[in-house]
């Protein structure tokens, strides 16, 4: 099963309470702010289909999940994920690219492991949305689901 990268892109402003209590759920309080949940936790695609007005999603791959852990992870206290921690903490040998595989082979849960901070900051993509942030993935747009194509945001915003 994959796991899905889930940033989002609108801001707080006419968000039904029961859109904003999803998004809280999901631990995206504020834009461009990305979290990952594997695809077989229960409930995830109703509550995706609950936010897709406000967020987008897609399978992320190993390569772009290391680079986002290395770049953008961070632990307790605010300060970057390393390897070392990793190995200390975690008891993962191979480190931040160890701790990939596991979140991607669904070994362990971002959303569950201690110390570790859930949700990564990132910026603005560089070059601007290249459509609307209004519309659907499928309609001109950059809403909702878009598969694979979200690694290629994710490397524009780290």
């Amino acid at each position: 099963m994959p796991l899905y990268a889930i940033i989002r892109i609108r801001g707080r402003l006419d968000l039904a309470p029961d859109v904003e209590y999803t998004l809280k759920l999901l631990r995206l309080h504020k834009k461009f702010h990305a979290t990952l949940y594997p695809s077989s936790l229960p409930g995830i695609e109703g509550m995706l289909h609950k936010v897709k007005d406000w967020v987008t999603w897609g399978e992320i791959e190993y390569d772009t999940l290391v680079e986002l852990l290395r770049v953008r992870g961070r632990i307790i206290g605010n300060k970057p994920l390393s390897d070392e921690w990793v190995r200390e903490h975690l008891g993962i040998e191979d480190g931040i690219a160890g701790l990939a595989k596991a979140l991607i082979e669904e070994k362990i849960f971002l959303h569950k492991l201690n110390g570790v901070k859930p949700v990564f900051r990132l910026h603005p993509p560089r070059g601007g949305f290249k459509r609307s942030t209004k519309r659907p993935y499928g309609d001109c747009g950059e809403l909702g689901y878009r598969g694979k194509a979200i690694n290629d945001l994710i490397k524009r915003m780290l």
